[in-house]
């Protein structure tokens, strides 16, 4: 499915359009429809821990979400091998509005989400 990137995602300023696919339960691709050698995987948080924050007003605003809006949040791994040495940035999730198909990066504050971090292992959340 495609979705229209609003503000930006951190180091990829260009990146305006992309197409996010579903792999399984756990894992997501992203991808640049305008440049298909950029590409992210992505977790759905929830499928792994209690993951819950107020969305920033920034992005609510920037998205168009209010109450009623069907809202999507996945985080960015970065992919090693074996799998379960991979990362998750939880400080960084990538917020969708299905309702509107934009997308946008909401930036936590560490300090206010002291469990969240930038690189936590996959392997941590694995039984």
């Amino acid at each position: 499915m495609s979705y229209e990137v609003k503000g930006t995602i951190l180091g990829f300023e260009k990146t305006l359009k992309v197409d996010i696919n579903s792999i399984d339960n756990l894992f997501s691709t992203l991808i640049d429809t305008d440049n298909k050698n950029i590409s992210f995987t992505l977790v759905n948080p929830y499928s792994l821990r209690e993951y819950s924050f107020d969305l920033p007003s920034n992005i609510k605003s920037l998205l168009d979400i209010n109450k009623d809006s069907k809202v999507k949040v996945y985080n960015v791994t970065i992919i090693q091998k074996p799998l379960e040495n991979s990362y998750i940035n939880f400080l960084a999730p990538i917020i969708v509005n299905e309702d509107n198909k934009t997308i946008g990066q909401a930036i936590l504050d560490r300090d206010d989400h002291p469990d969240f971090g930038m690189t936590e292992k996959l392997s941590s959340f694995i039984n």
